[in-house]
């Protein structure tokens, strides 16, 4: 009798001691899978941040690896860039492959591929390389932003930028929170302004200003987002953008579009894609 109570007595101390190594273990797993919110440099930092919240943040792209999509970039006259983009997210490595090139170097003709390899950039006509500067100093500026425009609303939250909330505007009797953002750059040298228009019910940017310093454009443009939400990511996969003034006034009806579509991520992708 008093060998079976010792049994019993053993058994439920080590269940005790299980419940209290499980319930220990659950606490150790949900800090470590706890994701604490920033110190907000000021308004305009936190609402970046809630804008994050619902497109998801640059993380939530580097889990699903690498994407593959088709892009097209049309210019008001109907010439068009037509390229199938690949991308992997850790290191922002990229590749084009041009299906048609009316609008990026048009004057090479022949089938154009070009990448970054996280060092280098690089192109080839026709599977030939080519090391002109001035057509590699293209494919620099191309494969930096067309990587930049896909993921821009993930990378809002990248080191470097400094935001400054400008308060409420109305544009077309619809309310928007206005943040603009400008970079920290190496050398203080000159860099984008950019101004968020970011509706306050949804969170989301619907439009936002911006410069291109690198090609001397200092007057703002104004570009218009889409989004859709594709493996739980929302990306703007139809922007389109005109001439404007700092008040977000389009001051010519005429816009570039940009259209990306079929959209995979996670494709496994080699990194040898991207070294030439």
């Amino acid at each position: 009798m008093y060998f079976s109570r010792l049994i019993i007595v053993v058994i439920f101390s080590a269940f005790l001691v299980a419940c209290v190594n499980k319930k220990e273990k659950t606490k150790e797993t949900s800090k470590e899978v706890e994701v604490k919110k920033p110190e907000f440099k000021n308004k305009g930092h936190e609402l970046v941040y809630k804008m994050t919240q619902e497109t998801g943040s640059y993380q939530d792209l580097l889990n699903l690896k690498d994407i593959v999509f088709n892009y097209t970039y049309r210019t008001p006259d109907k010439k068009e860039d037509v390229s199938i983009e690949s991308y992997i997210f850790n290191g922002e490595l990229s590749h084009g492959t041009y299906l048609k090139h009316e609008r990026t170097l048009p004057s090479l003709t022949g089938k154009m591929e070009q990448g970054y390899n996280g060092k280098n950039f690089w192109l080839k006509i026709d599977g030939k390389e080519i090391t002109d500067n001035a057509a590699i100093a293209s494919v620099s500026f191309t494969r930096k932003t067309n990587f930049y425009w896909f993921a821009m609303m993930q990378k809002l939250l990248d080191p470097g930028i400094n935001y400054q909330y400008l308060g409420e505007k109305s544009i077309n009797e619809k309310m928007y929170e206005v943040v603009k953002i400008t970079f920290t750059s190496a050398n203080d040298e000159p860099s984008d302004t950019y101004q968020l228009y970011i509706n306050p019910n949804t969170h989301l940017v619907e439009q936002f200003l911006f410069t291109v310093v690198s090609k001397n454009v200092t007057d703002p443009i104004l570009m218009r987002v889409e989004y859709e939400k594709i493996n739980g990511v929302l990306l703007t996969t139809y922007r389109k953008y005109t001439k404007s003034n700092w008040e977000a006034t389009v001051i010519n009806d005429t816009w570039v579009e940009e259209i990306t579509k079929d959209i995979k991520f996670n494709q496994g992708l080699d990194k040898s894609l991207f070294s030439n």
